[in-house]
C-alpha cells in the first residue's frame, strides 16, 4: 500500500481498527483526544463498538467487562487518565485477559500540561497497578513505527492473554509524517475459548481475580510468573546504531532517542566514536542485550542515558551496566523537548569526562577549537 500523511494519534487509532479492533471505552483527554474522535466515527462506521465512558475509570472497567466477555478491545488516555486507571489495569492483569492500552504522555505531576513528555516510564513498567505483575510496554519512535507496535500489541495481548501497552509522548502524538498502513483484518468469527460464557447448553466458564484462599492465589502468582519470565526471553524488542567502535553510547527512547540519534550522526560525521542504543520494548526492558554490549565492547568508556523526564529509565540502566562502566544523564522536564545541540553537548562532555578531547565549534565564528 502508497504511504499517506498520518497524524500519530490517527495512526494508533486506524492501526487498532485494521488490526482487528472490536471494542473502545475511553475518555477525552489531551494530548490523544484526535484518537478518540477517530475511533468515535470508524468504530460506528463499521459497526464496532464505541463508548465515551463517564470518567476513565469507568472506561477501564468497560475494557475489563468487554475483554473477559472475548472482544479485541483497547482503550487510549495520557498520564493523569492512566494513574486513574491502574486499579482496573491490576484486576486485568488478575484475570489473564488480553487488553491493549495507549498511552500519549504529558508533562507532570499533577495535572501538568498538554506539551510532550516521558513522565509515564515508571508508572507503566514498574506498577501499572498493585501486585506483582508487569504489562509488556512497547514505544515507538516514528508515526511509521506508532502503527507497527499498535498492531504488534494486539497480537502479543492474545498471545499471552495480557496487558500491552504503547507508549509516546504528545510530540509522536500529535507530529505528522508519511506512513504506510496495513490491510484490514477480518474480525474474529467467535469468541476465544477462555471468554466467559453462561448460555445454556454450554459449560459454564468464569473468569475472576478474587482468590481468597493464600494457596490458590500464590498458584495464581507463580503461573504469572512463569508468563512473564516467557515474556522477558521471547519479547525483547531494540535497535543499535554505530555500535562497532563506540566509544561513548547514547540510550534513549521514543522522541528522545530520535533527537538523540541526529546528535549522534553530526558527531559522527566530526569523527567522534559515539553511537545509539534504543529500547522499544520498555518492558521486558533489553536487560541481557544492554549488559552484553558492556561486556563485549572493552572500547565503551562511558553510557548517556537522555530522556525527557527526570532520569526513570536511567534507574534501570546503572542497575545494569552502572557497575562496569560510567553512566551520565541529560533530561529535560515539563514538556521540554531536549534540542539536538544540548545532546550534541552532553555526549562531549560524556568524552571529556573519561579524559577524551573533543573538537567546539565557537558559536561567534564558526572555527573548531578544542
Amino acid at each position: 500500500m502508497a504511504k499517506e500523511l498520518l497524524k500519530g494519534n490517527i495512526a494508533f487509532a486506524e492501526a487498532a481498527i485494521r488490526a482487528g479492533c472490536e471494542a473502545y471505552f475511553g475518555y477525552p483527554i489531551t494530548p490523544q483526544t484526535e484518537l478518540l474522535e477517530h475511533m468515535a466515527k470508524r468504530m460506528v462506521d463499521l459497526d464496532r463498538v464505541f463508548l465515551q465512558a463517564e470518567s476513565e475509570v469507568a472506561a477501564i472497567n468497560m475494557v475489563y467487562g468487554a475483554s473477559c466477555a472475548g472482544a479485541r478491545v483497547m482503550t487510549s488516555s495520557s498520564s493523569p487518565g492512566i494513574s486513574l486507571m491502574q486499579e482496573g489495569f491490576s484486576y486485568i492483569a488478575g484475570s489473564n485477559v488480553p487488553v491493549v492500552i495507549i498511552d500519549v504522555m504529558r508533562g507532570g505531576p499533577g495535572l501538568g500540561n498538554i506539551q510532550p513528555s516521558q513522565s509515564d516510564y515508571n508508572q507503566v513498567t514498574k506498577s501499572a497497578g498493585h501486585g506483582d505483575f508487569h504489562p509488556i510496554v512497547l514505544a515507538p519512535s516514528t508515526v511509521q513505527e506508532a502503527i507497527d507496535l499498535t498492531t504488534l500489541a494486539f497480537d502479543l495481548a492474545d498471545k499471552y492473554r495480557t496487558l500491552v501497552f504503547v507508549i509516546a509522548d504528545g510530540a509522536i502524538g500529535q507530529m505528522m509524517e508519511p506512513a504506510e498502513l496495513p490491510e484490514m483484518r477480518p474480525l474474529r468469527e467467535k469468541p476465544p475459548a477462555w471468554a466467559l460464557t453462561g448460555a445454556k447448553g454450554r459449560p459454564q466458564n468464569t473468569i475472576s481475580s478474587l482468590f481468597l484462599g493464600a494457596e490458590q492465589l500464590e498458584k495464581l502468582n507463580l503461573d504469572l510468573q512463569a508468563k512473564l519470565a516467557l515474556m522477558r526471553e521471547s519479547e525483547v524488542r531494540y535497535e543499535e546504531a554505530y555500535l562497532d567502535d563506540a566509544e561513548v553510547v547514547v540510550i534513549g527512547f521514543g522522541t528522545a532517542a530520535r533527537v538523540a540519534q541526529t546528535a549522534v550522526k553530526r558527531l559522527r560525521d566530526e569523527g567522534l566514536p559515539v553511537g545509539l542504543f534504543r529500547p522499544i520494548s520498555l518492558w521486558p526492558f533489553p536487560e541481557k542485550q544492554l549488559a552484553r554490549l558492556a561486556e563485549r565492547n572493552p572500547a565503551i568508556r562511558s553510557f548517556l542515558v537522555v530522556e525527557m523526564n527526570a532520569g526513570q529509565m536511567l534507574h534501570d540502566v546503572r542497575m545494569i551496566v552502572g557497575h562496569r562502566v560510567p553512566v551520565r544523564f541529560k533530561g529535560r522536564m515539563g514538556g521540554i523537548i531536549p534540542l539536538p545541540e544540548e545532546i550534541e553537548e552532553e555526549i562531549r562532555l560524556t568524552f571529556e569526562s573519561v579524559g577524551i578531547p573533543t573538537l567546539r565549534k565557537e558559536a561567534s565564528n564558526g572555527h573548531i577549537a578544542r
